[in-house]
């Protein structure tokens, strides 16, 4: 088995110019995906926490719709379906890479919304009281005590949901994104050598979600000291009066 492994194929496709532009392809769509997901997820995640329902009904409605819409699914109606409804996506325009970031940020938004809400919900609520008690209005106590808190909760879920975004940029393969799996894809096409075309897909992800997994584990540890000590986030607590002796 060992002897039928052709390894110049498998060094020529490693080292290929499809290959690594499709891996930087990927991890520049699933880093733009990620970052306007955190946009829309912050807004979701105060609408759930919010006292009004029309803003948690809306913002439940939106995580229930794509969390229940499957993400090859999705990017298949923001390709095919969306130009149908709206004539301005048939336009030039419209390239499969944008269709695959709208998909992938509204599909992963529904989750950040949720690991957002969950890392505010984690701050003692006496860190809000005692900013009222000291005057600050509601976007201070968010901005300077509330979020700076919560950024230690949320480093960690959502790393894990950068590297399972990264993962699940190879189904844009199905509009056309030219990223890593469809040149593994063109380049089993012409070869037909399955093992040697899919191992070096496989070593551009095992290399690039390493990588990920180190800087996550950098940053969670900075937070987490900062956390403990040092310049960390801003914790109030109420004035107590006491008597005069």
């Amino acid at each position: 088995m060992l002897a039928s492994f052709d390894t110049h194929l498998f060094w020529e496709v490693l080292r290929s110019g499809p290959y690594w532009r499709g891996a930087l392809l990927a991890l520049g769509l699933a880093s733009a995906s990620l970052a306007a997901a955190c946009v829309i997820g912050f807004p979701l995640a105060l609408g759930r926490a919010s006292k009004l329902f029309v803003f948690r009904f809306v913002a439940f409605l939106y995580s229930w719709l794509f969390r229940a819409t499957p993400t090859l699914l999705l990017l298949i109606i923001v390709w095919d379906v969306f130009p149908q409804l709206w004539s301005v996506f048939a336009k030039n325009w419209y390239t499969p890479f944008l269709a695959a970031l709208i998909a992938l940020s509204l599909n992963e938004a529904a989750y950040m919304g949720e690991i957002i809400r969950a890392g505010l919900l984690s701050v003692d609520p006496g860190q809000e009281l005692a900013g009222r008690a000291l005057g600050m209005k509601r976007w201070q106590i968010l901005r300077r005590v509330v979020v700076p808190q919560a950024v230690r909760i949320v480093i960690p879920p959502t790393g894990n949901e950068f590297i399972t975004l990264l993962k699940l940029t190879s189904l844009a393969y199905v509009i056309s994104v030219h990223e890593l799996l469809t040149a593994a894809h063109e380049q089993e096409s012409i070869s037909f050598k399955y093992k040697e075309v899919y191992g070096a897909a496989l070593i551009y992800y095992l290399v690039i979600v390493s990588v990920l997994m180190f800087l996550q584990s950098r940053l969670e540890r900075r937070f987490t000291f900062r956390s403990r000590g040092g310049r960390g986030p801003v914790q109030l607590s109420v004035p107590v009066a006491h008597d005069a002796r």
